[in-house]
């Protein structure tokens, strides 16, 4: 196992499933994106004491198990720590090794993503926050339902994830995005709450807000992807996948490295199978901190707890979790896990420190092994742990 320590890293449709369009339309480039980050190098004594100090967290939490994967940890951009552990396929003795360019899916993670593609849509005054998603689909049954509350995860719609295969869909038939829409419009399953009642998690918002990507700006989501974020930030190992890609790129295992299944749910995108890499995703923070991503009035919306029914550090933005804690100290965070994959991304904002750790082999210590990584820059109270998405 080799961990490297490195010194300054250069960072240098409208229902796409059921139309295909000859010519997509080009976006015009956001100079903006193109900047080279911001990057604070570090003296090298204090390099070397972070990495130390990583080293010992992972060490007793994480890298002695059966992790499979990649880490890095930044302070104000600058590697302090990166490793890459085990092979794409664990099934193999030999076989291809995980390396900086190898891309995991990074599962939930993602909807930081997509939740500012629709933002960035906003901030260009291509549509509101406010605007209902009838408006972009005229059958939607759900009156009430905004781009803010699929955003926010306010809008108490049921999840495709549990009402489709309930409803009879096959479960060896992968869905699209507009699949899902179609049996909101036509099978009408049971809301789980009025919107904008409470917050609850589900996926089925971030599916929706794919296709609204799609319908407002004319290209697949995946395209958009591409053209307005992850090639002008030079994310080079960052795309979307969609219908039966996944044999294509990397796949997931149990803990016994067993494959693990696909259905019917590995089909959408938007609220998942974005894949990226470590690498990638510390320009994806760096670009979200400096606000060449989004501006500073949207990164305030962004960043803005929305759900305060109940008491606690957790809390939820537009496309953000959050723990607020008592002390004044923030972290803003998402994490991923869909099949074996796992995803803990976290900025730490008082201390300019990120933390990254993804993983193709299912394993929970991820998630706590991220949150033990605050500790080495500042002091964070509370027990509570970090929700896996």
């Amino acid at each position: 196992m080799k961990n490297k320590l490195l010194s300054i890293l250069s960072l240098a449709v409208i229902y796409s499933c059921q139309s295909q369009h000859n010519e997509m339309p080009g976006l015009k480039t956001d100079t903006s994106l193109q900047k080279a980050a911001i990057v604070q190098a570090l003296p090298k004594e204090e390099k070397e004491k972070y990495h130390a100090a990583i080293e010992q967290v992972l060490t007793k939490n994480l890298l002695r198990g059966s992790f499979n994967g990649a880490i890095l940890v930044a302070k104000n951009g600058d590697i302090v720590y990166e490793t890459y552990v085990g092979l794409q396929d664990p099934r193999v003795k030999k076989g291809d090794s995980i390396t900086a360019e190898t891309p995991f899916q990074i599962a939930s993670t993602g909807k930081t993503m997509t939740s500012a593609a629709v933002l960035k849509l906003w901030q260009d005054g291509k549509l509101s926050l406010d605007d209902e998603v009838t408006k972009f689909f005229p059958g939607f049954p759900y009156p009430g339902v905004t781009v803010k509350t699929l955003l926010n995860h306010r809008s108490g719609l049921p999840n495709y994830l549990y009402y489709m295969e309930k409803g009879g869909w096959n479960r060896k038939q992968q869905a699209t995005n507009t699949d899902v829409l179609n049996t909101l419009i036509n099978w009408k399953p049971a809301k789980a709450a009025n919107a904008d009642k409470r917050f609850q998690y589900c996926n089925t918002n971030y599916i929706l807000l794919a296709l609204i990507v799609e319908q407002v700006s004319g290209l697949s989501f995946p395209e958009y992807m591409k053209q307005a974020i992850f090639e002008p930030l030079g994310m080079k190992n960052t795309f979307v996948i969609g219908l039966s890609e996944q044999a294509d790129h990397m796949q997931s295992f149990q803990h016994n490295n067993a494959l693990w299944s696909l259905d019917f749910s590995d089909g959408p995108y938007g609220d998942k199978n974005i894949y990226s890499t470590p690498r990638d995703l510390l320009l994806w923070d760096r670009a979200m901190t400096e606000g060449r991503v989004l501006n500073e009035k949207t990164l305030e919306a962004t960043y803005t707890a929305y759900s305060n029914e109940k008491p606690g550090i957790h809390n939820y933005g537009l496309g953000w979790r959050m723990l607020l804690y008592p002390s004044g100290k923030k972290v803003i965070y998402h994490n991923g896990h869909w099949h074996g994959f796992n995803s803990a991304f976290a900025r730490l904002p008082d201390e300019e420190a990120t933390i990254i750790i993804i993983s193709n082999r299912h394993n929970n210590g991820v998630y706590n092994t991220a949150k033990k990584l605050y500790e080495v820059f500042g002091h964070y109270e509370g027990k509570e742990e970090v929700g896996e998405e």
